[in-house]
């Protein structure tokens, strides 16, 4: 079953039910693991002020919580062969059951990114394939899911940013830097 995802907020990382409680330098340190999710101990407590050590137990508690919930790579969609990529908006029936439908989504490689949205859509999807081509035999598989009434897709032409670290919440300190 697919479920939601994690979001800021003023006190923490909001999940379905929890907030788990992050001060200025779990932001700091979180901030500098979505930059470099490869920096090392030693080089997040440079960043941060604090110890390697400080820094290895505070990123142990962030997972252990939930907070961090992963490390991945980062890779350029055109250079996998990945050059077409739209924004899909999923209408659903009437009938329709949103798990079901997210379910079903959740099957297709060909999807990238799935959100539940408010208004007469139901999904919108990120969907990255290799040509136009694809892109047709990939929306008519979205189309043949049940309890899927009609689409509407946006190609994107370019991405201008995408995946960028949300400091959102990182309070400044007096001389503007993080």
């Amino acid at each position: 079953m697919v479920t939601g995802g994690q979001a800021w907020c003023q006190w923490g990382i909001v999940q379905p039910h929890r907030v788990i409680p992050v001060d200025q330098l779990d932001r700091k340190i979180i901030a500098a693991l979505r930059i470099n999710g490869r920096a090392t101990y030693a080089d997040l407590g440079r960043a941060v002020g604090l110890s390697a050590s400080s820094v290895h137990e505070r990123v142990g508690k962030l997972e252990a919580a939930g907070g961090i919930t992963g490390y991945h790579a980062v890779v350029d969609p055109s250079s996998v062969g990945l050059g077409v990529t739209a924004l899909v908006s999923i209408h659903p029936t009437d009938t329709a059951t949103e798990d079901d439908v997210a379910d079903a989504l959740a099957e297709l490689d060909e999807v990238e990114s799935c959100y539940a949205v408010a208004g007469d859509e139901a999904f919108v999807v990120k969907v990255r394939v290799s040509t136009v081509d694809e892109l047709e035999r990939t929306l008519g598989r979205l189309r043949r899911i049940p309890g899927v009434g009609r689409t509407n897709t946006t190609v994107v032409l370019s991405t201008r940013f995408e995946g960028r670290p949300n400091n959102a919440g990182l309070q400044k300190d007096r001389l503007g830097g993080a």
